[in-house]
């Protein structure tokens, strides 16, 4: 019978861990090195929905998102693996809102679409899943992928662009159809619930 158990994933690490259904983790972009981020912060045009952010701040708790299966779908086991190709919600972890996108154009880059956080308590609908697009056949901490937002087939991306007040000096986050380091994303800092063959006596919990 297999089991999991809980441990927190730094940085330091050695990146062979694996990534996993119910992970705690924050994404940080490649080419801009911001990590994703959300706030109760909505947009003032577009969808109104709340506004998704990169943060160069990397001990900021917005910054945290949940692994779970796609929206509408069974939930996924606590550690079970996360193969590249696999459809999977972001569930923000302060908010309990979805990582989500639309055809609405984002604030700055009129040429992308507005990716924001939608839903309650987890429960969104179809616009909130994205899938894992990388070259292996597991997501590895050390990997970078790509999410491709499964409806209109835009990858989440940083084209550069910042705000102004009230999230000053906040990056853009899109869905756009190029494919380039501005899409890449690697998890940072993360409490990863990681397979383990030991029985419930060797059970961990932080």
């Amino acid at each position: 019978k297999q089991w999991y158990q809980r441990r927190v994933a730094i940085t330091a690490g050695t990146g062979n861990e694996l990534v996993t259904c119910t992970s705690v983790i924050k994404l940080q972009n490649v080419q801009r090195g911001v990590r994703l981020h959300s706030h109760e912060v909505k947009y003032g045009s577009g969808s109104g929905q709340q506004s998704v952010t990169g943060v160069t701040n990397s001990d900021d708790v917005n910054s945290y998102w949940v692994i779970k299966n796609a929206s509408n779908k069974p939930e996924c086991k606590r550690g079970a693996e996360i193969k590249c190709g696999d459809v999977i919600r972001l569930q923000h972890f302060s908010t309990g809102r979805n990582l989500h996108s639309h055809t609405f154009t984002a604030p700055i880059t009129g040429s992308h679409q507005e990716v924001s956080a939608f839903g309650e308590n987890g429960k969104g609908d179809e616009g909130d899943n994205w899938q894992v697009v990388c070259s292996s056949d597991l997501w590895y901490k050390s990997s970078a992928v790509r999410l491709r937002h499964v409806i209109t087939s835009k990858y989440l991306t940083v084209p550069g662009g910042t705000y102004g007040r009230p999230i000053a000096g906040q990056y853009e986050i899109t869905a756009h159809g190029t494919i380039s380091d501005a899409s890449l994303w690697r998890p940072a800092e993360a409490v990863m619930f990681m397979p383990s063959n030991e029985d419930s006596a060797g059970h961990d919990e932080l």
